[in-house]
């Protein structure tokens, strides 16, 4: 039994990047970016098809965070060029990367079992779920401490400001429009990162992995939030770790759900009750006590 939670745990960690990205969409830039069903599946596809061939896993995880910072490139282009709204583009990429994600697999699933992967490659424990944890976790931890510089830079406190305050930031010079398309790269960029994480943790990539995974995300998010508030926390670098921190709650809700018995058909439909929940409960609050 406790392999299944750290299974959750593990998994917990793979999504964290993905779950930043969101957070980086919809905290920083105040954008619903759908994108994020297309470039995370496109971050496994690539490995997909890289692993295979041999290529080295160090150079395969930039080459999944570039093709994830693309697709935001093309959602950022179509939301600030074409004055197109963010939501929009954003379906309209991930719809696109469907087709091309399909075209690049060749087909809808494509096994990873017995390729050299990260996991494999590096091996600090005898224990497989223990050596996947350390690493996923060293990963997530260097991830952390480069989001966390970042946002503290003056290009990071632009981004910031820019989804706070857009015409403040326009009157001081900053080109907004570069800086939303840049930040809707750093997003599906660490989208791409967990699409190539989740695909050699499960040892297979399919081309419709991706579908929905922006709630679980989205969840994940919306939990750190409900934790910022109640914490009354405002310091950028406790709210990165605590997006991760709602990772693995969302996970652990989720695993409990499994261990209950509960027909996994049903797992889409609990995923998207609980993030229902999770929206509502401060909403009902308020009206409570108002009343």
């Amino acid at each position: 039994m406790s392999e299944f939670y750290l299974t959750a745990l593990q998994l917990s960690l793979c999504l964290g990047p993905m779950a930043l990205g969101i957070f980086i969409s919809m905290k920083v830039f105040n954008i619903p970016d759908i994108t994020t069903d297309g470039s995370y599946t496109l971050g496994a596809v690539v490995t997909a098809i890289l692993l295979p061939l041999k290529w080295p896993v160090l150079l395969v995880l930039p080459l999944c965070m570039l093709a994830g910072a693309l697709a935001g490139v093309c959602t950022g282009l179509i939301h600030t060029k074409l004055k197109i709204d963010a939501l929009l583009a954003g379906i309209l990429v991930m719809t696109g990367l469907y087709s091309i994600n399909l075209i690049l697999l060749g087909r809808s699933n494509v096994p990873l079992i017995n390729t050299a992967d990260l996991f494999s490659s590096f091996t600090l424990f005898s224990h497989l779920l223990t050596n996947q944890l350390v690493i996923a976790l060293v990963l997530i931890v260097l991830l952390i401490l480069l989001l966390n510089y970042i946002l503290k830079t003056d290009f990071g406190i632009a981004m910031r400001a820019t989804g706070n305050n857009p015409i403040m930031t326009k009157s001081l010079g900053i080109n907004n429009d570069f800086i939303k398309i840049i930040g809707l790269a750093m997003a599906n960029a660490l989208t791409g990162l967990s699409g190539f994480l989740v695909s050699q943790y499960q040892s297979f990539t399919d081309t419709n992995m991706g579908i929905g995974i922006v709630i679980t995300g989205l969840g994940s998010v919306l939990i750190s939030d409900a934790l910022r508030i109640w914490m009354k926390i405002n310091s950028i670098g406790v709210q990165i770790i605590l997006v991760l921190v709602g990772s693995l709650i969302f996970q652990l809700v989720l695993a409990i759900t499994l261990a209950l018995g509960i027909d996994p058909n049903f797992l889409k439909l609990v995923t998207a009750l609980f993030v229902l929940l999770i929206v509502a409960l401060p909403r009902v609050s308020q009206q409570l006590k108002r009343q």
